[in-house]
């Protein structure tokens, strides 16, 4: 998941296989749904059980492999694709290339998340005392 960005459909998938865990059926009866799925998204500290958003969990591991190729340029990582993909310039500067592998694809879409901001990938805000994700 920090190398490689993973496909709307199949974090989907993985959040489907998630919620029948929770919520799914034993012995042709359905369990009972006992919190909402936007309550298990919330974090721990403001009463959710702490679940991830598996898109935005990808996103998120790509933009720290981003931060860390910009902050440490003499990471194993920067230093193998430097001489390819960003030899004449910085990282933050950096294009897609004629011929590039899926894992620069995926480290530009996290530089692309980090030069934006997570704040602003999803429209949630933070709540103004707790610090505790609401929909806006």
């Amino acid at each position: 998941m920090s190398c490689f960005r993973l496909l709307g459909g199949l974090c989907k998938h993985i959040e489907g296989l998630l919620r029948n865990f929770w919520w799914g059926c034993k012995d042709r009866q359905r369990k009972p749904c006992w919190v909402t799925w936007d309550d298990t998204m919330r974090p721990k500290f403001c009463g959710g059980m702490g679940f991830r958003d598996i898109e935005l969990f990808n996103l998120a591991l790509l933009a720290k492999q981003a931060w860390r190729i910009t902050r440490d340029e003499s990471s194993l990582s920067a230093r193998i694709l430097k001489p390819v993909y960003y030899s004449n310039g910085d990282f933050l500067h950096a294009s897609l290339g004629s011929r590039p592998l899926k894992v620069w694809h995926a480290i530009l879409d996290g530089k692309e998340v980090l030069t934006k901001g997570l704040a602003r990938v999803r429209p949630q805000t933070y709540g103004p005392l707790t610090g505790c994700l609401e929909r806006a």
